[in-house]
């Protein structure tokens, strides 16, 4: 399936469909060879960001927010490639999203408080005033004092 494809469903679904499509497949992209403890940090940053509302207020806007998520970062011609991944993906998606709707006291967070992350190899070069969280596999994560759209 074409990267294109997923695009233009977040656009047209509802959001209550599209979301849960749009976590799964930021997970797929950014940690699909990762532990299922570094994909679900990365669902929670996107969760994190989005209950900020500096990028908008479905998970679709902000996986998609330019130059941030590999949804908005890789050609619409990028093909998902690794089915088995992407169920292992939307599994982590769908548990992810139901962690975060708890309280937040009664979320278990597995990197708290971070809203940003990079890969290892290239960690700090965009994020020098950032708090770093965790290291969980390929990514280290974040905590910026503010979330602003470059």
């Amino acid at each position: 399936m074409k990267l294109a494809l997923i695009l233009w469903l977040a656009h047209a679904l509802p959001q209550p469909v599209a979301d849960p499509m749009c976590l799964a497949t930021t997970v797929y992209l950014e940690a699909r060879d990762q532990s299922e403890l570094g994909q679900r940090a990365i669902a929670e940053v996107a969760l994190r960001r989005r209950d900020s509302g500096v990028w908008g207020a479905s998970i679709c806007s902000v996986v998609t927010a330019p130059g941030q998520f590999a949804m908005a970062t890789l050609s619409p011609e990028h093909r998902l490639g690794e089915p088995m991944a992407a169920v292992a993906a939307l599994r982590v998606a769908v548990s992810s999203a139901r962690n975060w709707s708890q309280p937040a006291g009664r979320r278990q967070e597995i990197v708290p408080g971070a809203n940003s992350f990079e890969l290892r190899s290239i960690a700090q070069s965009r994020t020098p005033h950032a708090r770093i969280v965790a290291v969980i596999g390929d990514h280290a994560f974040y905590r910026a004092g503010t979330l602003a759209q470059r």
